[in-house]
C-alpha cells in the first residue's frame, strides 16, 4: 500500500481492529497511545516495550493492510499531524460538564470529518438510484441501528416514499424471504456482526433483492452480502462506546442519501413535502 490520504488513516486502522487477536489489539493500542511515536521509533523498540517479537509487530501492520512496520509508522505519524486526529479525547468519570461538552462534541466532530473522507460519491449516487427506483424499501436494524432506519423512513414518507422499518427478528426474516428483484434492503449495523441482521440480509439477497449496508466496519461479515457498503467511522469511549458518535455519522450519511433520492424526482418530492407538512399543520400550537 502506498501512502494513504492522511485524513483516512485513523478510520482505516480502526476498521481493521476486529481482525486482530486480543494480544495484537493490546499492542496496537499501546502503540497508538505513545505520545512520542515518530519516524525514529524503531521496530525493535516497540517489540521490546510490548514484550512480543518483531515478527508480531510486522504481522499487526500487515493485518492493518500496510506493507510492513515502516509503512504503518509513516502513515500513523502523518495522521497525527492533522488537526482531526486531535479532536478525540477519552471521557473520564472525573470530567466536569465543560470538559464533557468539549469531549463529546469533539469526538462527534472527528467522526463526521473522517466519515466524510470515506464517502464515495459514485457509491452514494448508485444507492440513490437503487432507492429511487425500488419497488419496495426495507430498512433492517436492531437496537440503536433501528432508530437510524426509522429516521430515514420518516424522511422518505415526507416526500411520498413508503418504506418499512424492521427491527424484530421474525419480521425481518419473513420480510426478507418474500423479497424480489424489485426490493431494496438498507441494513444498518454498527458492528456489522449482528447475527439476526446478517441472516435477514443473506435471505433477501438470495431472493434477488439489492442490498445497501451502512456500518462502522467495511470488512465486517454483513458486507459480504452487500451490493454497496457505506462506511461511518468513530472511536469508542468508556461511557459512550463507539455507537454514539457513529450514530451521528450514520444519520448524516443517510441525510445525504435522502436528499439525493429526493433530487431524482424533485417535482414529486416538493409536492409531497407540501402535502405531508399541511397534513400535520393543525397539530401544532399556534
Amino acid at each position: 500500500m502506498a501512502m494513504m490520504d492522511p485524513r483516512t488513516i485513523g478510520a482505516h486502522i480502526r476498521m481493521h481492529k476486529p481482525d486482530l487477536s486480543s494480544l495484537e489489539l493490546k499492542v496496537l493500542e499501546n502503540i497508538i497511545a505513545r505520545k512520542d511515536f515518530s519516524e525514529q521509533t524503531s521496530l525493535k523498540e516497540i517489540a521490546e516495550e510490548n514484550q512480543v517479537s518483531e515478527a508480531m509487530i510486522v504481522k499487526i501492520a500487515k493485518k492493518l493492510e500496510f506493507n510492513g512496520f515502516r509503512e504503518f509508522r509513516s502513515n500513523l505519524v502523518l495522521y497525527r499531524q492533522l488537526d482531526v486526529s486531535r479532536l478525540f479525547n477519552e471521557i473520564s468519570a472525573q470530567d466536569n460538564v465543560l470538559q464533557l461538552i468539549d469531549k463529546v462534541f469533539g469526538n462527534s466532530m472527528q467522526a463526521l470529518e473522517e466519515t466524510k473522507t470515506l464517502l464515495n460519491p459514485d457509491e452514494l449516487n448508485a444507492c440513490a438510484d437503487l432507492l429511487a427506483g425500488a419497488g419496495e424499501i426495507l430498512l433492517f436494524g436492531m437496537g440503536g441501528s433501528a432508530v437510524i432506519g426509522a429516521d430515514l423512513a420518516h424522511k422518505f414518507l415526507r416526500i411520498g416514499i413508503r418504506s418499512q422499518v424492521l427491527c424484530d427478528t421474525h419480521l425481518m426474516l419473513m420480510s426478507a424471504s418474500v423479497c424480489t428483484e424489485k426490493s431494496v434492503v438498507l441494513a444498518v449495523s454498527h458492528s456489522g456482526r449482528t447475527i439476526d441482521v446478517i441472516e435477514a440480509v443473506k435471505i433477501a439477497k438470495a431472493c434477488g433483492a439489492r442490498v445497501i449496508v451502512v456500518t462502522n466496519y467495511a470488512n465486517s461479515p454483513i458486507t459480504q452480502s452487500a451490493d454497496i457498503v457505506l462506511t461511518s467511522t468513530a472511536q469508542g469511549s468508556m461511557f459512550l462506546g463507539e455507537n454514539a458518535a457513529a450514530r451521528i455519522a450514520m444519520l448524516i450519511i443517510l441525510d445525504v442519501l435522502f436528499v439525493a433520492v429526493a433530487q431524482r424526482n424533485l417535482k414529486r418530492s416538493e409536492e409531497n413535502l407540501i402535502r405531508t407538512r399541511s397534513a400535520v399543520e393543525d397539530k401544532r400550537i399556534k
